[in-house]
Parts: C-alpha cells; sequence; structure tokens
C-alpha cells in the first residue's frame, strides 16, 4: 500500500492525465536546475507545465485513464510537460530547447489519447499557433468583403474620375 504522500501525488497526477489535452515526455538527466527553470518558464507562459514524475506513480495514473501504452517511456529520469489547450506552442518550446540543449531528450508524446512518436512532435512543433492559424483564417475570410468593398468604392471613384474630366474638359473648352 503506497504512503499517503504517493497517494495524494498519485491522485494530483491522475487527474491532471485527464484534463490535459497532450503530453510530452522528456528526459532531463543532465540539465541544470538554471536550465529547467527556464524550461518551467517559457512553458509556463504558454500555459504548460513542467513536472518531475515518479515513474511508478506515472504509470499507475496512465493505468487509471486508459493509456498503458504510454508506460514503455516512463523509464529513466523522466519529466512531462502537460499541455492545455495549444499543444504547438509547448511543442515548439520543448523541440527548441532540446536544440539549444542536447541533455533534453524528447521520448515521445501523447496528443488527443494517442501516443505520438518524436517525429510527430517535430511535425507538431513546425506548425503555426493557434493565434496565427486563427489570424490567417479571420484575414482569408474577410478577403472578399475587402475586395468587394475596393470594386464599390473603385466605380464611385472612377465615375468621380471622369466628371471632373469632363469638367477640366469644359473649362478648358470655355
Amino acid at each position: 500500500m503506497p504512503n499517503l504522500k504517493n497517494q495524494a501525488a498519485l491522485k494530483d497526477l491522475t487527474e491532471k492525465f485527464k484534463s490535459m489535452k497532450g503530453m510530452i515526455m522528456t528526459e532531463y538527466h543532465g540539465l541544470s536546475v538554471e536550465q529547467i527553470s527556464d524550461l518551467r518558464n517559457q512553458l509556463r507562459k504558454s500555459g504548460c507545465e513542467y513536472l518531475v514524475v515518479k515513474n511508478t506513480l506515472s504509470k499507475i495514473a496512465l493505468k487509471e485513464i486508459g493509456m498503458e501504452s504510454a508506460n514503455e517511456y516512463f523509464e529513466g529520469p523522466t519529466a512531462i510537460v502537460v499541455e492545455g489547450d495549444d499543444p504547438v506552442s509547448p511543442a515548439k518550446i520543448v523541440s527548441e530547447f532540446a536544440k539549444k540543449n542536447e541533455k533534453l531528450v524528447i521520448k515521445a508524446g501523447i496528443l488527443d489519447g494517442k501516443v505520438i512518436a518524436l517525429n510527430e512532435i517535430k511535425a507538431l512543433a513546425s506548425l503555426p499557433t493557434k493565434e496565427v492559424l486563427i489570424g490567417k483564417m479571420l484575414g482569408s475570410m474577410n478577403a472578399p468583403i475587402s475586395n468587394f468593398v475596393g470594386v464599390l468604392s473603385a466605380v464611385t471613384r472612377n465615375f468621380v474620375c471622369v466628371l471632373n474630366a469632363i469638367k477640366e474638359q469644359k473649362e478648358k473648352a470655355a
């Protein structure tokens, strides 16, 4: 029977796993406290957490939510990125951090209840952020309306130019 501290940690971890949109499992062995704190701060800005977890508790929590397929990645020193609403931002942050710090190793991830490999995390990191995609979509939705307004104003502008040309022509003739 686990002690009370581990029971509380297991309950907290299970709740985090249930509410998460995604997770990235990393190996942090060899990173300094400063480097881990820097990564945590970067992730916190995007609404994510970076947690060093006990492998045994993580495996039990994954079993409780039906994700036993990710158990194989909880070997050795493991830390996880628990993602909020946007899975792209944390993937970008962790990938960039791993490029700068070779000691951070991305093992795998979970997205929408499915285990994803390293290459899928890198593909996810190459996508634009949610805000950029929304901006592009709104811009493309706004384009037809803007073009229509431009066409309508061009008709009036051309009409005014024609009237002005007629006025100038009559002034020269007079």
